[in-house]
This record gives C-alpha cells, structure tokens and sequence, in this order.
C-alpha cells in the first residue's frame, strides 16, 4: 500500500539542547563514562575469546553480569547497555562488509559523550511551552529541551509517524538529545533540474562549473592564500579567544610536570572549547543551508572522489633554506596551514549531506575521478605545463587557446566535463552507503 500511494517510509534526526540541572549534569556525565567504559570492556572480552565462542548471546550474559559485579556500570541504565553492544556488533559487521575499519578501544578524552535511549516509549515528550518541551531521561527525570521543531507526539503520533528512540551527546556547549523520528514522506519524483559540477577548494569552498560559486565569505584570507583558522567568529569572538589562549597559556606555565590542572586552568579551557563549538555550530549551519540549496536547485551533483585523509596526512615538504622564516614559500608551515583549511572546510562531510539531500528530493550524486582536474584546460582539453599559474588563476598555456579563468571554476567544468562523457567513479545510492568500497575507475561509456 505505501508503494501504490507513493509514499515512503524515512527517518531523520533532530537535535535540541536541554536544560539540565548540576546534579542531572552529574548523572549523565557517570552514564557515558560507564557507556564508554562498558564499550572498553566488551573489546577486552571479545577480542580475548576464541572465534568460535565469541556470539551475541555470550556477549550479552557478559554484559548482565558486569553491571551486577561492578557498580560503576551498573549505573548505565540496562536499555542503554543494549544499546552499547547492539552499536558495538553492528560495527564488526560493517568491517565485514568492507564499510569500517575494526572497531577498537575508546579513548576518555577523544570519544564523545554519548548515551542512548533505544526505545522512544520511555520518552514521553510533552510541549510545555512555545520554546520548551518536556522529555523523561532514564535515571534523571524530567528534563527541559528547546522546541524548535514539530515532533510527532501526543495526537500526531502513529504507526508511521513517531519517535523510535534519542540519544544523548555532550560537546562543549553542554549536553543534547537527537531524537531518531520515523516519518512518511512522500516518494520524490525524479529531479529535472540542470547538471553541474562541484570543485571543493580552499579560496572557493565550493566552486560550480556554471559560475554559481558558494562561499561563507567570512573573514578574509591569510598572506599565503589559506583560509583564516577563526573565520566563524567575530572580531570580538577573536579577540576573547585570544585573551583565553594567552592566559591557558601562563597559567600552564605554573604547572609542574604530571601535575593535576588545576580548576582555573580547566575553566580557561572549558571557556576556549565553546568558543571553538560556537565556531562548528556556525560552519555546520553555512554546511546545510548550502547543500539544502544545490540538492533544490540541480537534478545531478558530481563531485571529486578525494582522499582527504591521504592529502591531510601527507609528509610535510622539508622547508627551502634560502627563504627559512618566510610561510609565502613552500614549507612545512605552509603545507601545516594547507592540512588545517582543509580539515576546516570538511569536503567529506559536504558530501555526505549533498548524498541524502539529492536522494530526498529526487535528485543524484555521482562521483568523477580527480586526478588532473586542476591542470586541465576545460576549453581545449590539454594538459599544459605551467597553466596553473596561482592558486587561483588559471591561464592556458596551449597556443591555440589561451583560456583564462578562476582555477576553481576551470577544475569543476572538467568534473562536470568527466561526467559526461561517462568516466565516473561511482553513483552514490539514495542510502549514502555503499555494500563495498568503491572499485575501479568505471570506463567512459564512448569506450564500451
């Protein structure tokens, strides 16, 4: 029935901030660090067992009994630690399928703080207020969260239409609840908007083979062309984080070596963490509405398949004595400050959006190859030593040409260019995850 009215089952995530009390803080804070304590443990446990005992029933009565011999874990609720070991056997299996490397042991200072309420019965959302909801937490209560969007509780809820389960993430700004809500949506029909081809750079976030660039146009760049590490605060935003930067930096200086810090120093830190959270709340804002605008505006997206991790981990070029001191030159500041815009721009996850949105709205993502997108002219198709004169500007060196433009844009005309003519990738399916990595270079269909 749901195929014959054309309508599809989705889910999607929404994020709202809560309002905690110091003492509910506290609970919470002893909840993820038994989550992630209890993750730890269960490696130990399955990576000790032979292959042929090691099951999620076994896993499971290993689980039960941890939390009635430790205290510690036993204050994670028991739905939560069914949720730590159903997220910690999905992924061995997407390391199976070739979708993850092997999981592996949680670090208390780089994972994130996070707690999950599997079932969405145990909720019981209530609207209080214009600007506030109710939600009952496992072992907290009743806590407040900021209501910024219609849920589907009370009357609305129904068999197709409610909230399957949240979880609860700390960052610097404090803690959150993402609700997992399953809706009925209408199936898209097939997009019929135009073809276009996206360059993710450095000078031009995302630069557009028709010319419709997208950039933040925040602050403006440093001397060597590299984007400002600040860029999404605001003068006096910059000037606190410095004052804080400056001051962590003397208070440290009292401390003696394997010294504990001390509170004042933990609280300069904790003041710099949400200064740098406000900064990615911002970048992630600029982030969707701008994918939200190609997904409505193109029909198909073709992006470069990059190896970002392999061009942020590259070596760091040995810097030229004839101009040490001098970041305009090649170096290892400048290849340092390249890797930061890079990480800071976060092409990948630009492209995980662009991924789900076109398959919302009927549209598609496909990916091209991007070796030599950068040195090819896109109006003669030859590869010219010396046309890439600057970051940014590209001038043809082929006599018979002599095509001038931005860099950016000359690159996202060849991805468009590369589409074409067939010679892509991979098409990224309306799921955004793929069975298997992605294999070899698919050949141009004029070749077949």
């Amino acid at each position: 029935m749901t195929s014959e009215l054309g309508l599809v089952k989705g889910q999607f995530g929404h994020r709202a901030r809560l309002a905690l009390s110091p003492a509910g803080i506290r609970v919470l804070d002893d909840q993820a660090h038994a989550a992630r304590t209890m993750w730890n443990c269960l490696h130990s446990w399955w990576t000790m067992l032979p292959k042929e005992k090691r099951n999620l029933a076994a896993a499971d009565e290993a689980i039960r009994q941890g939390r009635k011999d430790l205290d510690y874990l036993g204050k994670l609720p028991a739905q939560a630690a069914q949720a730590v070991l159903k997220t910690y056997f999905q992924s061995w299996k997407n390391c199976w399928d070739g979708r993850a490397d092997a999981p592996n042991y949680k670090s208390r200072f780089r994972s994130a703080m996070t707690v999950d309420i599997p079932l969405g019965r145990d909720l019981n959302i209530v609207r209080v207020h214009r600007r506030w909801g109710m939600v009952n937490i496992p072992k907290t209560g009743r806590v407040r969260f900021r209501w910024t969007k219609d849920l589907p509780v009370g009357k609305k809820a129904n068999a197709d239409n409610r909230i399957t389960g949240a979880r609860l993430v700390k960052d610097a700004l404090g803690w959150h609840i993402t609700f997992r809500v399953q809706t009925l949506e209408v199936k898209p029909e097939l997009h019929q908007g135009p073809e276009v081809g996206i360059d993710a750079g450095v000078n031009i976030p995302l630069a557009l083979s028709n010319g419709d660039h997208q950039d933040h146009g925040r602050a403006p760049r440093l001397p060597d062309g590299t984007a400002d590490r600040d860029k999404w605060l605001t003068p006096k935003e910059k000037a606190k984080l410095l004052k804080l930067e400056r001051q962590a930096a003397h208070q440290k200086s009292f401390r003696k070596k394997e010294e504990k810090t001390s509170r004042r120093l933990q609280h300069t830190y904790d003041q710099i963490k949400q200064l740098r959270a406000k900064a990615t709340r911002r970048a992630l804002d600029w982030q969707h509405q701008t994918t939200t605008y190609l997904a409505r505006t193109y029909g198909t997206v073709v992006v470069e398949q990059l190896d970002i991790l392999g061009m942020t981990k590259a070596p760091a070029p040995k810097p030229d004595p004839d101009y040490a001191g001098e970041f305009l030159r090649n170096g290892a500041a400048a290849k340092a400050g390249l890797n930061r815009s890079i990480a800071q721009e976060a092409w990948g996850r630009t492209v995980t959006m662009l991924t789900y949105k076109t398959a919302r709205l009927g549209g598609r993502l496909v990916k091209a190859p991007a070796p030599h997108t950068s040195q090819r002219c896109s109006a003669c198709g030859f590869i010219t030593p010396g046309s890439r004169e600057t970051q940014e500007k590209f001038a043809c060196k082929n006599p018979d040409c002599g095509f001038v433009g931005n860099a950016d844009w000359n690159a996202a005309r060849n991805i468009l260019h590369l589409y074409r003519i067939g010679h892509v990738i991979v098409e990224v399916p309306a799921a955004g995850r793929r069975g298997r990595r992605a294999g070899k270079t698919v050949k141009p269909a004029a070749a077949m």
